[in-house]
This record gives C-alpha cells, structure tokens and sequence, in this order.
C-alpha cells in the first residue's frame, strides 16, 4: 500500500515568492496557538519573511537559519529593498539563510490596533488576549517555526537556529536562551542587552539622569531652542492643538518628542522640528498642518500601540506588576528636572523633553490609544510571570554556542550597567561597549 507523506512546508507552492537583488524572497505564514499552554484554543497568523541567497536555492533544505528579532516592544520588520548590502549579505556570506519575524501583534501578525481590539466586549477579554503578547509568547512562537521549517532535517544538518537582535529583540533572545537553550546555536545582540529585574522601577532610575544627560547636550549644541522650546510649551499649554488625526499635541506630549534622542541624527531632528513651529508661530501664531503632521509621523504610539500598553510589561517578572512605572519614577524623584507644569517653572528654566517612557497621559492624547485606556490601566497592573531564567543563562553550553552582543556607552534606551550586569549571568557570552554608535 503506498502512503503518500505531507509535502514539507518548504515545498509548498502556495506560498507566495518573488525576487529581490541577491534573494528569493518567499512570504510564509503561520497558524499558531494564541496560547501556547492551550494549543487547541485560539490560533493567530504569524507572518516571517523568508530570505535565501539566489545561488543558493538548492539548499533551503539543508543551509542553517538565522532569524531577526526587531526592536521595541510593538514593531514589525522593514522590508528588505536587497540583499546585497548590510547584515543580510554578511548572515549570507556567513553561509545563512535568514528569516524577517512579524512579530505577534505587529505588522502581518495580527497586528494589535483599537480597531483589531474592538471584537471583544470588554477590557477584561482584552486583557485576556493581550497578555500573551510579550517576549515569552514570541519567543514560543520562533521555536514553533523553527521545529516546522527544520522537520525532516539529517542528524548532520544543523537544526538549531541562530538569531539576531536589534534592541527588544536582545531581550527576546535572552528569553529565548532562558526557555529553549538547546535550540540557539548562536546569538547576537546589538544594543539590547536586558536588565535582568523584575520590575521597570530600577530601569527608570537609572534611564534618567541618561535622559537628562542628553537634553543638556543638546541644548547645548542649540542654545537657541531654550528659549524656542519655552515659546513652543507655552503656544500649547494656552491652546488645545488638534493633530490631523484628531489626537492632542500636548505639552508633555510634545515634549515626549526627547525619544529622538537616543538615535542617530536625533538632535537635529528635534531641531529641525523646533524650528518649523517657530517659523509657523512667527508667521501664522499657530502650528500649520504641515508641522503638525510632522510631529505626528515622529511618534509610532498610535500606529504601534503595543509600544505604549505593553512597553513596561517588558520589565516585568516573578508576579511584579508595572503600576506605570515612568509616571511614578519620574513624579517621586526627578520631578524638579523634568518639571512640565507652566505654573510651576522659573523664569527662563530650560523644559526637559523625555526618553523612552510611557506616562497614563497618552491614552488621553494619542487618537489610537483613547479607546485602549481601559486595558491599559488594566495591564499596568497585571501581575507577570518570569522571562528569564537565570539559572539556566549560568549553565548554558559555551562550547556548543556563540553569544555575543554590543552595548553602548551612552544608550538612552538601554543602561549599559544593568547590562553588563546581565552579561555576566550568561554564560559564554561576549560584549562589546562602546560609544562609536548610537542605539538606532
């Protein structure tokens, strides 16, 4: 009796292909458990975007994979224009075929939006369905794929997987070390690093003064702006600016513009953006449509909410719940330097813009947020269970792996402290500081 065995996904000629300078490129996607606990529960579409060398397309079967984990919390993959320049021609060169992650809740896996969110009746089931949507979940679902693109592979063909990650998706790999070691055959972190802790309030002591440090560089490379800044915070505090997407250009979340400067160029970005509200309030006395659109394509929080409502779930472990951590940090102890209230600052202070931080404020004043301020609030005080296992980072197999990641010195997102402390739980694992390059 002859048996015919399933085609392997590989084969599938379903899936949709096309070319890109140096790759095939192949779009696959995914039905995965929601919950991975409950597999027969509820499914999500997980989407990766599959890279293979053109000279290499014979060996899709057999060439070792390495995978992309994005920053974040909340951000999709880029696609690729070629392959032919950057990290993706080097993981070629290194004999690797690459894999670009959607990760779960972003971009073509299903993606986390007010909309998408507007199916369940009320905040409770949000909460429900949103609470698998952190480093544990994603990290489950690559293993997933991992075992289904590998399947069939002979004992001599590498099976594990090799993995690359930009910022949150360090943090990633580090759960992914935690939970399924064996399967990491080599590991890169660039600017992402993970403080192992349990609860965002260490972070946030320590990112603070980082912020603070880089508002007073950039004053001053543009002693100006004191003063325009000054001007621009005012204009908003004695009017209500509507931005084109019906969200609130605020002070504070104007002043949340800061994020800029954690990444290349980001100070003079800022500038830039300063300068076009001052030239808009000298000519019109208000922001024209133009600037404000601007500012808004500045700011991912309404297009990645999950960026917002789960960012300081990341630092969570053990039980800990996030209580808005930011808000609660910045409002005990640096209040003074970070003060935002017209009435309450002197005459010609300097008014500090913020980091990477997330603040209750925002539900108000982002368009896309409004409708999620309920599962917000009730995330915030979620109680979370563990990422990381220390432990097992102290036992993992150096011989039998390549760990290595870069941190940089001056990093606004990430503290270079608390990452060397977690370098130094992993075992094997290699760093590099330095303060050549900036986090993005």
């Amino acid at each position: 009796m002859h048996i015919s065995a399933e085609p392997h996904v590989l084969d599938d000629p379903n899936v949709e292909s096309y070319v890109i300078p140096g790759a095939k490129v192949y779009d696959r996607y995914f039905s995965i458990p929601l919950d991975h606990n409950n597999p027969g529960d509820t499914s999500i579409q997980v989407f990766v975007r599959h890279l293979v060398p053109m000279d290499k397309l014979d060996q899709i079967k057999s060439m070792p994979f390495l995978l992309y984990l994005q920053g974040g919390p909340g951000f999709e993959v880029t696609m690729p224009s070629n392959a032919t320049s950057g990290w993706i021609k080097i993981a070629f060169e290194q004999g690797f075929q690459v894999l670009l992650l959607d990760q779960r809740g972003t971009g073509l896996s299903n993606a986390v939006s007010a909309a998408a969110l507007a199916r369940f009746a009320s905040d409770h089931d949000k909460l429900a369905y949103l609470k698998h949507f952190r480093a544990d979940s994603i990290v489950k679902d690559c293993e997933f794929i991992r075992k289904v693109l590998t399947s069939g592979r002979a004992a001599d063909q590498e099976q594990r997987i090799s993995l690359l990650g930009q910022s949150f998706g360090g943090f990633s790999i580090v759960t992914y070390l935690s939970l399924f070691p064996k399967s990491v055959h080599r590991a890169y972190i660039t600017g992402g690093v993970p403080p192992l802790v349990d609860t965002p309030d260490p972070v946030y002591r320590a990112l603070y003064p980082r912020i603070l440090k880089k508002n007073k560089l950039f004053y001053q490379k543009y002693p100006q702006d004191v003063a325009y800044v000054r001007r621009i915070h005012k204009h908003l505090w004695e009017n209500k600016v509507a931005l084109p997407n019906g969200g609130t250009l605020s002070p504070r979340r104007f002043l949340q513009l800061g994020l800029l400067f954690g990444g290349s160029g980001g100070y003079d970005t800022l500038h830039q953006t300063i300068t076009l509200c001052i030239n808009d309030l000298n000519l019109y006395q208000s922001l024209s449509f133009r600037t404000l659109n601007h500012i808004q394509a500045l700011q991912s929080f309404d297009t990645n909410v999950i960026y917002c409502i789960l960012h300081e779930a990341i630092y969570c472990q053990g039980g800990n719940k996030s209580r808005w951590a930011a808000d609660r940090v910045l409002n005990d102890e640096f209040a003074d330097e970070f003060e935002w209230r017209a009435s309450h600052l002197a005459a010609e202070q300097p008014i500090h813009f913020t980091g990477e931080t997330v603040y209750p404020f925002m539900l108000d004043d982002y368009s896309e947020l409004r409708p999620l301020k309920g599962v917000a609030n009730l995330l915030a005080e979620h109680p979370w269970p563990d990422v990381y296992n220390t432990d097992v980072l102290n036992g993992l197999d150096a011989s039998s792996m390549q760990l290595a990641g870069v941190s940089y010195f001056e990093d606004m997102y990430v503290d270079v402290q608390l990452s060397q402390q977690t370098a130094q739980e992993i075992n094997g694992f290699k760093q590099w500081i330095t303060n050549e390059y900036a986090h993005k």
